[in-house]
């Protein structure tokens, strides 16, 4: 009895390190990034570390530098005001040290923006996010010979839950889950056009894990891209002011496998709901099975 206790404890615990592997999403009181799911994630935080390098000796100095100044040249201790007008050591060091910090941070800072603009030929996928408000609409490009495939992207309601499938709140948080999540597969280039409707206001693109924040402006199309290299359930949000519900405008990427993909993109076309609800008991499937395996061992 208790080694059945135990196998089934053992399971469970498995499960809901699978679970959070396997989703990145904003956690209660994180001081850093979200984790890297993309190679341009790697890059800004790597770039993030490499500027604590300045920025925590800088702030160390200048307070030891005020506390200096206040206690050591305070009234009490100077009661005759020093008369000194300008130091030429002090302020060519002033004038060269931050000319030379802003240098290490310009080329590192210069050859990242570079790696994100610069959109990767032939890209494996491309889709087309248009906002509105509150909502995004999804339109993948379509194949030769395929039926097109665009939705629309709505935060899940509570009241909405047990119908989608979606009551764990740990792997669909409130409001960060939506009804129908963008679905990519992993290891393969996504190229993003990014928009608003015509007659609507500026909102923004923005996934966390994958290093992507773009303005979605009426009237322009917007390019970026991304790879992701894990699979999982990502979530972002609208970063940009956009009105009442500007809070309730989640961003949800599913990653799954290439095979999982194309089931998922064959169905989808004529049955997007019957398809997502596919593609959700293919990967909780996958957890299940391993949680069994686990269990019978």
């Amino acid at each position: 009895m208790i080694t059945r206790i135990n196998a089934a404890l053992a399971g469970t615990i498995c499960l809901l390190s699978a679970v959070g592997a396997n989703a990145d999403q904003p956690k209660e009181w994180q001081m850093g990034l979200q984790e890297a799911a993309t190679p341009i994630m790697h890059e800004i935080r790597w770039f993030e570390q490499y500027t604590m390098w300045f920025i925590v000796p800088v702030t160390i100095f200048v307070l030891v530098l005020l506390i200096l100044v206040v206690v050591k040249f305070k009234a009490s201790s100077n009661p005759v005001p020093s008369k000194t007008s300008h130091n030429t050591a002090i302020e060519i060091v002033w004038t060269l040290a931050p000319v030379l910090i802003l240098l290490f941070l310009a080329f590192p800072s210069f050859n990242l923006l570079n790696a994100q603009l610069t959109q990767p030929e032939n890209p494996d996928l491309t889709l087309k996010a248009t906002a509105t408000q509150w909502q995004w609409n999804y339109e993948y490009q379509a194949a030769e010979g395929s039926e097109p495939l665009a939705f629309d992207s709505y935060m899940l309601k509570d009241v909405d839950r047990a119908a989608a499938g979606k009551e764990d709140h740990a792997r669909y948080p409130r409001l960060l889950a939506v009804d129908n999540e963008m679905v990519v597969p992993v290891n393969k280039t996504v190229r993003l056009l990014v928009t608003a409707a015509p007659t609507d206001v500026i909102h923004a693109f923005a996934m966390p894990a994958f290093g992507v924040k773009i303005d979605a402006v009426p009237g322009r199309l917007n390019e970026t891209w991304f790879k992701p290299e894990k699979e999982g359930l990502y979530y972002g949000q609208c970063s940009e002011l956009c009105g009442k519900d500007h809070a309730f405008m989640p961003i949800a990427i599913r990653v799954v496998s290439e095979e999982q993909y194309k089931t998922w993109a064959a169905a989808a076309a004529s049955d997007l709901s019957g398809a997502n609800r596919a593609l959700m008991a293919s990967v909780d499937g996958a957890s299940a099975l391993r949680v069994a395996a686990n269990e019978t061992n």
